[in-house]
């Protein structure tokens, strides 16, 4: 495989191939997490030979969300374009697959940890969650359960209407205090509780959720010099929050019940519509003040 520089990023990782896998986990939480990174470096590169005789704007949507996650890890991994082109198809893909290992290896990790903190968060202050909730099997979470079905009810709609569409995205558990104001959908749109709690968890550390972070510890947010949330990093901890509310038990894109690719894609539709953009600034800056 080709060298990394490894003078542009941190140079406590030893190998190129831990580079590639350190910027994988955290290019996975804050820019894109449900992508095919050997797929997408591949038709990137031949995407740019493509964009010398051809608008940008002529391309689908779904090329150009993915030249714009393209260009991001560009950005984010200086003299990576330069050694894409420079290398053989079988290294291209090899870096798409070291860079898919450290966000697939990240986002395992954090809905491991987070299965079981979700049930801390949600229970009742100095109660037991009734019926319980089995921290080892999640075949009662979901809708399959009066507290986990109503935050994961879309918002909206009543919990008890048999009108329910499951499939709605904007469910209660995305709002502060799990209200919904059907005269303003933004009046605490992505601002819970669990959320932040969530965010804490991965971002500063797990112990940061119930106290203030010391500036002497190091989350992942500290340790790959994230200084700011991003509209990304947000629908990741949606999708493993609402994950973690489910009752699925394997985190998959290709899952029907949960769905969390469409979920992804919808809330990221969202987020960076333009039309938005009054109310997706407002909400990131809320973001960057609280933590």
């Amino acid at each position: 495989m080709f060298p990394i520089k490894k003078d542009h990023l941190t140079p406590s990782y030893g190998s190129s191939s831990d580079l590639l896998v350190s910027h994988g986990c955290h290019f996975g939480r804050t820019v894109f997490t449900l992508c095919n990174y050997p797929s997408l470096l591949t038709n990137s590169i031949l995407r740019l030979e493509q964009l010398e005789d051809t608008l940008l704007e002529d391309i689908s949507a779904e090329e150009w969300r993915e030249h714009h996650v393209f260009e991001q890890l560009l950005d984010s991994y200086p003299g990576l374009l330069e050694q894409l082109k420079d290398g053989s198809e079988e290294e291209i893909l090899h870096v798409g697959e070291l860079i898919g290992k450290g966000a697939m290896g990240a986002r395992g990790d954090d809905t491991k940890t987070l299965k079981s903190a979700v049930l801390d968060w949600i229970s009742p202050k100095g109660e037991a969650i009734q019926p319980p909730l089995h921290r080892n099997s999640k075949i009662d979470c979901g809708f399959n359960h009066e507290l986990t079905g109503s935050l994961l009810c879309p918002a909206g709609l009543d919990w008890n209407d048999t009108r329910m569409k499951e499939n709605l995205p904007m469910a209660y558990f995305l709002y502060a205090n799990h209200v919904y104001d059907p005269e303003d959908p933004w009046c605490g749109l992505l601002r819970s509780c669990l959320l932040i709690y969530a965010y804490k968890h991965v971002f500063t550390s797990p112990s940061s959720v119930d106290r203030e972070l010391k500036a002497t510890q190091s989350g992942n947010a500290r340790l790959h010099g994230m200084n700011s949330v991003t509209i990304a990093s947000l629908a990741y901890i949606a999708i493993q929050v609402r994950f973690a509310l489910s009752s699925s038990s394997v985190f998959s894109r290709t899952d029907t019940s949960t769905d969390s690719e469409t979920f992804y894609h919808s809330l990221l539709d969202l987020l960076e519509d333009p039309e938005e953009c009054r109310e997706v600034d407002e909400l990131l800056i809320w973001w960057n003040w609280y933590f």
